[in-house]
């Protein structure tokens, strides 16, 4: 029931509101949640259709299905109330039989009101992540004979699967099937289980006669013939078997029929050792995952969510951590088939509400996870809080040790619960680096598997301070399971940096960290493995920096596209040799001339692989072999101006196993006057040591640099740093009215100048503003997990001129004009250059220090 809805955003569904022809899925937030002004539309909709009654349901059961509403529902059908549902991330369905019209074709009225205003009793109430409203997953109509499997029961099919006792020798099947009969009078029916292989061939089955009265539901547990030398299922051959589940009449006519995954499998954890799957150790590589896309929010088609499974498992990853929530009935699908071990947990994030309610809410949702997902045999983990305790909202000793039992005493509810629906599979609670206070409480003691999110080297100052923790801890909780739940760090795919520092936000730096926590954890035996964090990049609304409403910590771009970590982790994954050319997906890239007599500019590449050693061949020309360490090799590579081609080689596979990289190199001149490369133009980013790609324009904006005779470059001054953040340079304010935030965030404070020693001819300058210091206090998300610091606030005081070539351009710029804290202002002037002393901008200060973030050059002609 996916198209010809009408859809109204406010409060009520009055007859003469405005109401918008929408098809499903559908969000409200894809807008707003990446827009300039702070925060998202988190309140009521209305959702409208018609829908006529099918001849098949004129006698029978009809319902509702719907996989997904973000976050609370109320539907209505032909104006009388069918039901409600809290909680955006799981299904259920509502039974409309008495409010429909029942004669064929008859029309009926549908209507849902859906919001995701902020309720304290529904989970999640905080998290880095945006809560996005809107019936965003398929919504069926379902008919159904008076006898089936019982569908309205926490969402769930009816029928439940188990596996009890499976080895390489045998496998054990048990069937708990739920079974109504909705007519007046008494039925006798054959519950049916036949197991099918892969090639349709029932290889066990049982058959039972069940006796309902009117209206009678009943439970039973159906052991089938047991499997011998089952075909078991893994990752690396994910083998499915079927489950038919019937109900049929003595005559064989088919009332109701349920067609369920079967992958023989076992496994378990283990303190020590880590995991074990089928009798084998195996650890557990892989990322988290979020469900939005750009321009989509989180209403994605299922083609989309597949597609992310098959990225994850062309990664060479085994295990998804569903993160922080269930997600669609498609992503377990695919696992089931990929070969992808999963945990899903429920939208406990951040914090908790003390209430009744919140408990109740959180108790469903846990039971709602397990029955609705309890058939699929990737997922071996039920989790149920993430980083509870990172956000408390009490300061006082006694409150806060209050609050702490509360979450306790919430987690022994939900762990009880879990493992006596489901006894096979573990439990999870997922902890951010606070030990001592997850240990102290007791909460790290209830889980059969504790996860640890660790950010030593990106929130944390030192990077190595991941593994020695990682050894403290399991010192001091060595008889719990580990895993790695999150690691990251942010990757702007723009950025990029030759000397990466901890929060430049560069490719690089990322793959540095992925580097050094893929090392850690693969040494260690008893972490039984990693989810790094994240497999794309997802919309976090509050988050600022230099891609504003976004969380870059992805493998991929939320348009997923790859990031150098994806290729340094394939490299680590697949079980084949595997050589990747690192920066394949930047087009562009541009440098200064190594010297005044060669014409080329040398840049370091890395190369992943799996292999001891690697050749590379620049432009036809061979730079020899290297050795790989930790899964990179670092050439030197020389860009001649224009088009470039490298070719990566494990000589050991020559022939077959092999990578190119195509590149335009944009070579600025090592003097501009140089007129074997005529000056073209030149994008300089200032007070930063980054390299900024705009492949839209066919730009690079170059780091800046001193002058140098005959070159160009700064005079005077000095990087902006925030003070008290872990920003190695610039801000990580969210600069209004630009794309360009990078451009923005970084300046040099108190410059003198600027020169460029071009040649004669006409020139466009540009020169680009951003007051970074401000008055207006933020919570700031790199502290998060540290301190909760609010963010340095201070009133800029500055009034500056502008000479360019002992031309006033600009007279008194500063806070009482055009230098707003946290927004853009861009001026561009033409200059005529008529004799050989190029291009000489000078900044005079009447108050406090001048400011440039960017300088923009370009030859007219």
């Amino acid at each position: 029931m996916n198209s010809g809805w009408l859809f109204h955003k406010g409060d009520t569904a009055a007859v003469n509101n405005i109401w918008n022809e929408i098809d499903l899925p559908h969000s409200y937030n894809t807008q707003d949640v990446v827009d300039d002004c702070p925060g998202y539309y988190r309140g009521s909709t209305w959702y409208k259709k018609t829908f006529f009654t099918p001849a098949s349901a004129i006698n029978a059961p009809l319902y509702l299905y719907f996989e997904g509403v973000g976050q609370e529902a109320t539907v209505y059908v032909n104006g009388k109330l069918a039901g409600s549902h809290v909680g955006g991330y799981t299904g259920f369905r509502i039974p409309i039989s008495k409010l429909t019209n029942r004669n064929p074709g008859s029309v009926n009225e549908l209507l849902v009101n859906v919001t995701n205003k902020y309720d304290e009793n529904v989970p999640p109430l905080d998290g880095d992540f945006t809560f996005f409203g809107g019936i965003y997953r398929d919504v069926y109509l379902v008919t159904m004979n008076p006898v089936h499997f019982t569908l309205n029961k926490y969402g769930g099919k009816g029928v439940l699967i188990s596996t009890p006792n499976v080895d390489s020798i045998q496998a054990q099947i048990v069937i708990k099937a739920n079974i109504e009969n909705a007519s007046d009078g008494d039925q006798q029916v054959y519950l049916e289980n036949r197991v099918v292989d892969a090639n349709g061939t029932m290889v066990a089955s049982s058959r039972s006669l069940i006796h309902l009265g009117p209206h009678q539901q009943k439970h039973l547990d159906q052991s089938l013939t047991t499997i011998n030398t089952p075909h078991l299922w893994s990752p690396t051959d994910p083998y499915l078997y079927h489950v038919e589940s019937k109900l049929v009449l003595k005559n064989e006519h088919i009332l109701d029929e349920l067609v369920e995954p079967l992958g023989l499998r076992w496994f378990r954890f283990s303190a020590d050792d880590g995991f074990f799957l089928n009798g084998k150790n195996l650890k557990l590589w892989g990322t988290s995952r979020h469900q939005d896309a750009k321009g989509m929010g989180n209403a994605l088609p299922d083609a989309l969510h597949v597609k992310d499974i098959r990225a994850l498992k062309a990664l060479g990853a085994n295990f998804l951590r569903i993160a922080h929530y269930p997600q669609d009935p498609e992503i377990l699908e695919a696992c089931d088939r990929l070969g992808i071990l999963t945990s899903v947990e429920i939208p406990i994030v951040g914090k908790i509400s003390e209430t009744k309610q919140f408990t109740t809410n959180c108790l469903n949702m846990q039971r709602e996870m397990i029955l609705q997902n309890f058939n699929h045999p990737s997922v071996i983990i039920w989790g149920y809080m993430n980083e509870v305790m990172l956000n408390v909202p009490f300061k006082e000793k006694a409150r806060r040790d209050l609050y702490f039992g509360h979450i306790v005493s919430l987690a022994k509810s939900i762990d009880s619960l879990s493992r006596n629906l489901d006894s096979q599979r573990y439990t999870m609670v997922s902890c951010h680096g606070d030990f001592g206070r997850y240990k102290s409480t007791g909460l790290a003691d209830i889980p059969q598997v504790i996860g640890w999110n660790r950010y030593d080297g990106w929130y944390g100052a030192d990077i190595n301070n991941f593994a020695k923790e990682m050894d403290k801890d399991h010192a001091q909780l060595a008889n719990k399971p580990v895993i790695i739940t999150e690691f990251g760090a942010d990757a702007d795919a723009r950025l990029r940096s030759f000397s990466p520092l901890r929060y430049d936000k560069t490719l690089e730096y990322q793959t540095y960290f992925h580097q050094v926590y893929h090392k850690a954890i693969a040494e260690r035996p008893y972490i039984s493995g990693g989810a790094i964090w994240i497999l794309n990049d997802f919309i976090s609304s509050k988050r600022a920096d230099v891609t504003p409403h976004y969380n870059t910590k992805g493998l991929m771009t939320i348009n997923r596209k790859p990031k150098d970590a994806y290729l340094f982790y394939q490299a680590q994954f697949l079980h084949r040799p595997v050589v990747n050319i690192g920066s394949r997906a930047q087009i562009l890239r541009s440098g200064i001339a190594d010297d005044s007599v060669n014409f080329y500019c040398t840049q370091p590449i890395q190369v992943f692989s799996n292999q001891p050693k690697v050749n590379l061949i620049v432009n036809g020309r061979s730079m020899g072999s290297k050795r790989v360490v930790d899964g990179i090799a670092t050439f030197n590579v020389p860009f001649k101006n224009g088009a470039n081609l490298l070719e990566a080689i494990d000589p050991g596979h020559a022939s077959t196993v092999k990578d190119f990289y195509r590149v335009k190199f944009l070579l600025e001149p090592f003097y501009l006057k140089d007129n074997r490369l005529p000056f073209r133009e030149l994008n300089v980013n200032l007070g930063d040591k980054r390299y900024f790609t705009d492949e839209k324009l066919g730009q690079i904006w170059l780091p800046e640099k001193p002058y140098t005779p005959g070159s160009w470059g700064y005079i005077g001054g000095k990087p902006f740093v925030l003070k008290n953040r872990s920003n190695p340079y610039g801000s990580d304010i969210d600069v209004l009215g630009s794309q360009y935030d990078p451009i923005f965030e970084t300046q040099r404070v108190g410059l003198e100048g600027f020169r460029l020693d071009v040649p004669q001819g006409e020139y466009e300058v540009t020169l680009d503003f951003a007051e970074l210091l401000t008055e207006r206090k933020r919570k700031a998300l790199i502290n998060e997990l540290t301190n909760g610091k609010l963010s340095d606030s201070e009133k800029a005081n500055r009034d500056f001129d502008v000479w360019i070539n002992n031309r006033k351009i600009i007279s008194h710029l500063g806070n009482q004009n055009y230098l707003i804290p946290e927004k853009t202002y861009i001026t561009k002037i033409t200059v005529n250059v008529t004799d050989s002393k190029g291009i000489h901008i000078e900044f005079k200060a009447n108050k406090g220090q001048a400011i440039l973030n960017g300088l923009q050059v370009r030859k007219l002609f």
